[in-house]
């Protein structure tokens, strides 16, 4: 925006100033009557213009005469706020060498003045006749005066005068000893008219006490307009024209400019505008609808979702479908899992994959433990394959393979997946957990045992090892398919270390920590 200080201000395109008139003698049929003085100086007369239509004029001719101070005064004429006026004069001067035997003193100019006042109290003798109390204009001269072959050289001056302060004024013309005829008298002023800038209203303004005066007018935003940067405002200058503005407004979001940026416009059902400023109403993005008018923002059709900070310049896009041919590749208590795009990626790019993991026993499936390790990680995952570590040998799993992106956080039903069901390999048991004597004799012992605690597959049979104490070697074993085994051969009144351990496919786990039982001394000893 252009400032006042340093700047120069330029017109505002297309917007011409106004005139309002207070006193236009051309449309006057009947008697001004306006006050002279002396009686002998001006005459009113009736005449006809240009256009042969009937006019009232004052006239002097007192050139044969020396000394001349004749004076016309209007009526009174109410200044209605206004503080600079403007005065119109057609009239028309004799050339003084055209007339003959007159004295040095013909003239071929008049003054003009004017007198302000609060009421219509002027009177024949009041206020007096000399240039003060009476204001001066200016003093005015012909461009153009004529001779008695001429015809008469119409003349037109305007001058203004100001500031004016009081309720109204009388305007004055003093003859020093001219021919003149006073064709006609305008008395106007100037405005700025009701304008819109930049989407801002200006009221009518008048213009200032002096020609060179800028008039500040407030502005306010024309409806369904916000402000961008305040003070609104216009200078109107002293020829009734507006300046650049300074301050501005936009369209708000929901409406358009139309009527050469003078208006703002709702923007029509289908259409939309999301932010406040230049720019039209756009048609809804994909999957979208406004249906109603000044929409900021096209509502997502059922189904259709926008992620968190997209734009409502954005689409409106779904869910993808389930992934596609999911492949597993088991090793003993690993799995890679791997699976095909979705047919349907919801018209988004940002698709990615969460692994679910379940442990099924007979009947009922839970999800995994926190023991179980994903690779690259169980959610989130943008490639199309991830390995699973640490299961739990010989148990059944079922993975889901969900495809989510940055709008399945607003679906309210769970994200498209696609299942499958793994086992994994037997492996070798745990520790068998403890080991019971129940009974013994002089040559064997009755033992029993927990299975372990992890099978990891099928038991096959359980190794028992035992050595006398104090002569391990390589000690002795025996298997057995169940839980209990009755050792036979063995020393009386010995104390026997045992082991077991437990054997499936995957091979032999771990021995049992050691135990001591003891046999009986020989029968009747």
């Amino acid at each position: 925006m252009l400032g006042l200080a340093g700047s120069v201000l330029l017109l505002l395109a297309g917007v011409t100033g106004l005139e309002d008139t207070l006193l236009d003698t051309r449309w006057t049929t009947s008697e001004l009557a306006w006050v002279t003085y002396p009686e002998y100086g001006w005459e009113e007369v009736s005449g006809y213009d240009e256009a042969s239509n009937p006019i009232r004029t004052y006239q002097v001719c007192n050139v044969q005469m020396l000394n001349q101070n004749n004076w016309l005064r209007t009526q009174f004429i109410p200044r209605q706020e206004v503080q600079r006026v403007y005065v119109e004069l057609k009239f028309t001067v004799r050339d003084c060498n055209s007339l003959p035997n007159i004295p040095g003193s013909c003239k071929e100019t008049f003054n003009l003045f004017y007198y302000e006042s609060d009421t219509d109290s002027a009177s024949e003798n009041s206020p007096s006749w000399m240039e003060t109390p009476y204001i001066k204009v200016d003093t005015i001269a012909p461009d153009e005066s004529f001779s008695r072959r001429d015809s008469g050289r119409v003349n037109t001056k305007v001058r203004s005068f100001g500031p004016l302060s009081r309720a109204g004024f009388y305007l004055a013309f003093q003859d020093l000893g001219a021919c003149v005829s006073l064709i006609s008298v305008r008395v106007f002023y100037k405005k700025c008219p009701q304008t819109i800038a930049g989407f801002a209203s200006f009221p009518e303004t008048l213009t200032g006490a002096e020609a060179t005066s800028l008039v500040i007018a407030p502005g306010a935003c024309v409806p369904n307009a916000l402000e961008v940067s305040v003070p609104l405002k216009l200078y109107c200058n002293g020829d009734g024209e507006w300046m650049v503005p300074v301050g501005s407004c936009t369209c708000a979001a929901g409406y358009e400019a139309v009527a050469k940026n003078t208006e703002c416009l709702a923007c029509s059902r289908g259409t939309y505008k999301s932010i406040q400023g230049e720019g039209p109403c756009l048609p809804c993005p994909a999957n979208s609808r406004a249906t109603s008018s000044a929409a900021t923002i096209c509502s997502c059709q059922m189904g259709y979702y926008r992620a968190d900070g997209e734009t409502p310049e954005k689409p409106c896009t779904s869910v993808p479908s389930a992934p596609k041919h999911v492949i597993s590749n088991v090793n003993e208590t690993s799995v890679v899992l791997e699976w095909g795009e979705p047919a349907n990626l919801g018209g988004r790019e940002d698709v990615s994959y969460n692994v679910i993991c379940k442990k099924c026993s007979e009947r009922v499936c839970s999800r995994c433990d926190d023991n179980v390790q994903f690779w690259p990680r169980q959610l989130g995952v943008t490639q199309r394959h991830v390995s699973v570590s640490h299961l739990q040998a010989h148990t059944k799993y079922s993975f889901e393979i969900q495809a989510v992106n940055g709008v399945s956080s607003k679906n309210p039903h769970p994200p498209n997946y696609y299942s499958v069901n793994i086992t994994t390999n037997q492996a070798a048991p745990s520790p068998v957990p403890i080991v019971q004597s129940h009974g013994s004799s002089a040559n064997s012992l009755m033992l029993s045992w927990a299975p372990p605690e992890s099978p990891n597959g099928i038991i096959l049979d359980y190794e028992i090892r035992y050595y006398a104490k104090g002569h391990s070697g390589a000690g002795n074993t025996v298997t057995s398919q169940r839980t209990s085994v009755r050792m036979e051969g063995l020393f009386p009144d010995t104390l026997y270390v045992v082991q077991v351990r437990a054997r499936t496919v995957a091979g032999y786990g771990a021995y049992s920590e050691p135990k001591e039982f003891p046999t009986v001394a020989e029968d009747g000893a």
